[in-house]
């Protein structure tokens, strides 16, 4: 067209560059992401049961159990991968379902479990505050109070609890739970961007994680101090267990052929265990040079070290390439305890860490020697199988009478 020739401006024409404008901006934002296939993977159950298994065993300290725990052999723990497998597995549930039946259905189904999170964090709290005063005043163990961080219960009750119920007063070890009810409550918005940008998201994540490291960006606590998992750092596992969900796994593969990379996962793995257990082993400081412990001791885990998501992702890579989705092993009946608990995750969970409280007051006592620890760990672990397996049972008669009345 000239610029001497005349625009046409008729209706029919105006409606059909409406049109195309309205197509092409449609096309900019429609789903570009591509979700794996519906298949159970084993992998995500067994290693969300072993990530419940380590949180409980890592919230019982000074103690033989910690040396059962991954943070006593290399720079990541049972947190991180608690929700690098939550975002991963929050992301098929509810990806699947925003998706198919569009934003609305997989927002309100995601803020529905925010709400069942929440819910269950409110009767662990109220119940894990009961149990450390009753027991601290039954036992005239006040320090207990102050080392649980419950002691301003005392003192100022009603504001006390209502900090808690806004998530900015956390007991000690009750820190997991309202980051992933923060993180969950954020991810309906998140989610329907990845699912269009997933890759630009991912870096927005990168670059938010970087930003909260070099402003200390941090969500305040009460009555003092800010939150011990800081949610603009730590967001980025969960993104990128969003990512990994939404087609970057699927993009990835390729690597898991590379010996290169294998080689640096392996050697960053052992070179992560050699100064994880020199910070544990005073013996061993003096062989690890002053510029190395600077860097790496002690482990900053408030703000999400990068080291740690280095580490997470080089055992990530080595598990994924040794152990396949169908993998025969993982019908082994030794796993299926773990598996059980992965399944079952947010009762298990729960338990888990009321467990602890009650692990650590009971080895408190004097006679608190290496079988009597192992005891307690193993009597710990007994009873959140115990709970996968009943909350199993229970919805598995629950299906059962809701069909049984559907068909009369």
């Amino acid at each position: 067209m000239s610029a001497d020739e005349p625009i046409d401006r008729t209706p029919g024409r105006t409606l059909q560059v409406a049109f195309f404008v309205r197509q092409r901006i449609w096309e900019a934002i429609t789903v570009r992401s591509v979700l794996p296939k519906p298949q159970r993977d084993v992998r995500l159950d067994l290693f969300r049961g072993l990530a419940n298994w380590l949180i409980f065993l890592g919230h019982i300290p000074n103690t033989a159990l910690a040396w059962f725990t991954t943070r006593n052999y290399g720079f990541s723990d049972g947190a991180d991968l608690f929700l690098l497998i939550s975002g991963y597995t929050a992301t098929l549930v509810f990806g699947t379902a925003m998706k198919e039946r569009g934003f609305v259905i997989g927002a309100t189904r995601l803020l529905r479990r925010v709400w069942q999170l929440y819910v269950a964090h409110l009767l662990l709290f109220v119940v894990y505050l009961t149990a450390v005063h009753y027991l601290a005043h039954k036992f005239d163990d006040l320090h207990l109070m102050d080392q649980f961080n419950v002691a301003s219960l005392m003192n100022a009750p009603v504001e006390t609890l209502s900090e808690g119920l806004a998530l900015r007063f956390k007991p000690l070890n009750l820190d997991v739970l309202p980051l992933y009810i923060v993180l969950m409550a954020a991810f309906p918005i998140v989610l329907w961007f990845m699912l269009r940008w997933r890759n630009a998201v991912m870096i927005g994540s990168i670059g938010l994680y970087l930003a909260a490291r070099h402003y200390d960006w941090n969500l305040a606590s009460y009555p003092a101090g800010v939150w011990y998992f800081n949610p603009y750092a730590w967001q980025l596992l969960f993104v990128l267990g969003a990512w990994l969900a939404l087609g970057g796994a699927a993009a990835s593969r390729g690597l898991l052929q590379s010996r290169i990379l294998y080689v640096l996962c392996t050697g960053f793995l052992l070179f992560a265990l050699a100064t994880t257990l020199a910070e544990q082993v005073p013996e061993l400081r003096s062989f690890v040079p002053d510029v190395i412990a600077k860097l790496f001791i002690p482990n900053d885990k408030t703000n999400l070290a990068p080291y740690r998501v280095v580490h997470l992702a080089s055992l990530a890579f080595l598990v994924v390439s040794l152990i396949p989705i169908d993998w025969p092993g993982l019908k082994w009946p030794i796993f299926k305890p773990l598996i059980r608990c992965g399944q079952q995750s947010l009762p298990v969970f729960c338990v888990g860490l009321f467990l602890s409280f009650i692990a650590h007051f009971v080895l408190g006592f004097d006679w608190n020697g290496v079988p009597v620890q192992l005891a307690v760990g193993a009597t710990g672990l007994w009873i959140m199988t115990i709970i996968a397996y009943y909350r199993t049972w229970s919805k598995e008669v629950d299906r059962t009478l809701s069909s049984g009345r559907e068909s009369s």
